[in-house]
């Protein structure tokens, strides 16, 4: 099935990689949905979703809001700190960005932080380092109103050493935070994080309220040669989301996502009790960025049409 008869099949028009940045935003052609007010859980939409755009620069990040909204008619945002770095502290800037936000009723759902040291350096010094290098991130979260970052919790040692040594990193960075009202929150993001048994003992052994999880549908990838199960890890790590991120690949003819059962990871997620944001992040290389966003979109919108109903 080629990708316009697939997009027809969703409902929707599709829309070109040169229609889609042919005017401000791609508003030429779109048509999109909105979500249902009986689903159990509000959509955003992940940076990293559009990065290749953001990184080849046909997307402008000040925009990202204004993008989520006209584009997608999503009304809630999660950040990537690596297109903000010039201007994690150019006030001007931020305050640019925070009145794009505003002006589209978008929310500032969170900002995703990577390359700022390992929380787990084995090193104590250099985990303070890293723990400080994210405070630039907390004051950004903090200005634009998003309740977390979330961070990752790299280390290396044995098991149970990288566990002591994550822990102790995301602790002094959490007690940071705790201070200005906002989360810090670890997605399973490869090595050791993906293993759910034991990042759920990391956020165990850190003990504060504040420091919870963010599961991400896809990446249990431990190693080249191990993987983590997808929906145990899910059930292991919900009791501590702070967040959801709905990770998509490809699609099948029915609109499905053709590697995860969303229908399942959703029922996990509503029987854990979460009622909060579930951030589309679309890794695909079969559809677009733009149509991989609305194929998710879709997806998670008729999910939890089904789950409410059922």
């Amino acid at each position: 099935m080629d990708r316009k008869t697939f997009l027809s099949r969703m409902g929707y028009t599709a829309i070109g990689g040169a229609a889609l940045f042919s005017t401000p935003f791609g508003l030429t052609g779109c048509t999109p949905g909105t979500q249902d007010a009986e689903m159990f859980f509000d959509i955003s939409l992940a940076q990293w979703s559009l990065n290749n755009s953001f990184f080849n620069g046909s997307l402008d990040p000040i925009n990202f809001a204004r993008i989520a909204r006209q584009q997608f008619d999503i009304g809630a945002v999660e950040y990537v700190n690596r297109f903000y770095t010039d201007h994690v502290t150019d006030q001007g800037y931020l305050n640019e960005l925070r009145n794009i936000a505003n002006g589209e009723g978008v929310e500032s759902v969170l900002i995703m932080c990577d390359n700022e040291g390992a929380l787990g350096d084995p090193d104590p010094a250099a985990r303070q380092q890293a723990a400080e290098n994210h405070y630039k991130w907390l004051d950004m979260a903090s200005f634009l109103g998003c309740h977390s970052i979330r961070v990752n919790a790299a280390s290396s040692g044995s098991y149970e050493e990288q566990m002591q040594r994550a822990a102790d990193g995301l602790r002094r960075l959490s007690e940071h935070a705790a201070g200005m009202n906002l989360g810090v929150i670890v997605e399973n993001h490869g090595g050791l994080s993906s293993n759910a048994e034991w990042l759920v003992g990391v956020i165990e052994m850190v003990d504060m309220e504040n420091c919870g999880t963010l599961p991400d549908f896809g990446n249990f990838r431990i190693s080249q040669d191990e993987t983590y199960d997808n929906y145990r890890g899910t059930e292991e790590l919900m009791p501590y989301a702070k967040g959801v991120s709905a990770k998509s690949y490809a699609f099948d003819d029915n609109g499905n996502e053709a590697n995860l059962d969303y229908m399942r990871l959703m029922q996990i997620v509503k029987d854990a009790g979460y009622t909060g944001y579930v951030g589309i992040e679309y890794e695909g290389d079969e559809l677009s960025e733009s149509d991989g966003i609305m194929a998710t979109k879709e997806l998670l919108m008729r999910v939890g049409k089904e789950l409410a109903d059922g």
